[in-house]
């Protein structure tokens, strides 16, 4: 249902209010890229921080702005199931692809209770249902079987894998049906995903650089590893380099040094140390996007 690479978009601020010309902007920008589609309120769209109204507004502007073109993954993600069912019920009600669910965060319930958690959901939302694996950011790793037990789900089909684990990601492959949609997590992580038959990466990179992640998950899909091959060599540093701050510090002030929003956060998030935005700059200025 799901292949292609994604943007996990920024939510541009300005002033302290949520930056909708920013947004709109950003979202045609990868959509002249290439991108597949786009996932508004997700980790790096800094959802933790956004109200529900600027949430669901976020959302919406997305959906609006894409017009169909291209797919709209809401991320509605939450460590209360209730609250989960909310935002995906809002999500389905504007106009949706589907809905993004990272695992329960702080409360670290059992693979059971996951397995509740996200049946729930299903149950209750009639819409495509995307699971998020992140461990390092939530606490518990959705195990394997778990995974599996929840791709029975008619409306469950995919998983974006960020747990870091190559192996975890080959054996959720191997358990799942070939329809259930393994997506990368992490940018570095497409190639080698996609060679195991991942469809595609939910990307942080796409931001800024949508025609290359684009068109290196295009030539796996069309069997071209050799042309996969130079673009994911080609952009390995870049990838990394948005990942030596906490997400999506990096990755928002990149779009700063290239003009493209304001490089502003929301509380706990702040600006990097001097040392590691001169490595952002040094990568940006090495594939000339400064």
């Amino acid at each position: 249902m799901f292949s292609g690479a994604f943007t996990a978009i920024v939510t541009p601020f300005k002033n302290g209010q949520v930056d909708e010309k920013g947004l709109k902007n950003l979202i045609r920008f990868g959509m002249d890229g290439g991108v597949s589609g786009f996932i508004p309120c997700g980790t790096t769209g800094e959802s933790p921080t956004l109200s529900h109204d600027e949430h669901n507004r976020v959302v919406e502007l997305t959906v609006k702005e894409v017009a169909g073109q291209v797919k709209v993954i809401a991320g509605t993600g939450s460590n209360s199931t209730d609250e989960a069912i909310s935002l995906t019920k809002h999500a389905k009600k504007f106009g949706a692809d589907a809905a993004l669910l990272v695992s329960p965060y702080y409360n670290k319930p059992t693979q059971e209770g996951l397995y509740k958690h996200f049946a729930a959901v299903a149950e209750a939302v009639d819409i495509p249902l995307v699971l998020y694996n992140i461990q390092g950011r939530t606490g518990v790793n959705i195990e394997n079987s778990t995974v599996q037990r929840l791709s029975r789900i008619p409306n469950i089909v995919g998983v974006k894998e960020a747990s870091g684990s190559i192996l975890q990601m080959s054996e959720v492959i191997r358990l799942c049906s070939p329809e259930f949609d393994v997506l990368s997590g992490d940018d570095q992580m497409t190639f080698p995903l996609m060679a195991l038959g991942g469809k595609g990466v939910i990307s942080v990179v796409t931001n800024i650089i949508p025609d290359k992640m684009s068109a290196l998950v295009k030539h796996m899909l069309a069997g071209q590893i050799d042309k996969a091959r130079t673009i994911h060599f080609e952009i390995f540093e870049l990838c990394q380099t948005m990942f030596v701050e906490t997400n999506p510090i990096p990755i928002k002030v990149a779009l700063g040094l290239m003009g493209k929003i304001e490089p502003e956060f929301r509380l706990p998030l702040c600006a990097p140390s001097a040392a590691n935005l001169e490595k952002i700059r040094t990568a940006l200025a090495k594939l000339n996007l400064i």
